[in-house]
């Protein structure tokens, strides 16, 4: 297990492309973008069942209580130890990441920009 910080995107690819899993504790989130790009470089997620995250992983993760020592350590410990989990996981996630898109955003944005702007 290594805690990186703030990864360049190039080294970012290059973590995710040899990772086993993403594990994910967070508390609060404001979206969950760490989750899908996990998902899209095809890395199994087991993460926090708080805030945003559950809504963006879907059924593509399993999840763990944040504040929960042993929670985290069993949900690990279950994806570590089980490569059908993780493939199944990793397939979830490649049709989970499928339901976002910056253009998508965009187009949400200025909908509700021109909703509130009454336009």
């Amino acid at each position: 297990m290594r805690f990186t910080g703030y990864l360049p995107d190039e080294m970012l690819r290059a973590v995710l492309a040899n990772a086993d899993m993403l594990a994910f504790p967070s508390v609060y989130e404001g979206f969950g973008l760490p989750v899908l790009e996990a998902m899209t470089a095809g890395v199994p997620v087991v993460c926090s069942d708080r805030a945003s995250l559950p809504e963006v992983a879907g059924e593509a993760a399993v999840f763990f209580d944040p504040y929960s020592v042993e929670d985290i350590a069993q949900k690990l410990a279950e994806v570590a130890l089980n490569p059908t989990l993780r493939a199944e996981l990793t397939r979830k996630g490649y049709e989970n990441v499928k339901r976002f898109s910056w253009e998508r955003t965009a187009r949400r944005t200025l909908q509700v920009y021109r909703e509130v702007l009454g336009r």
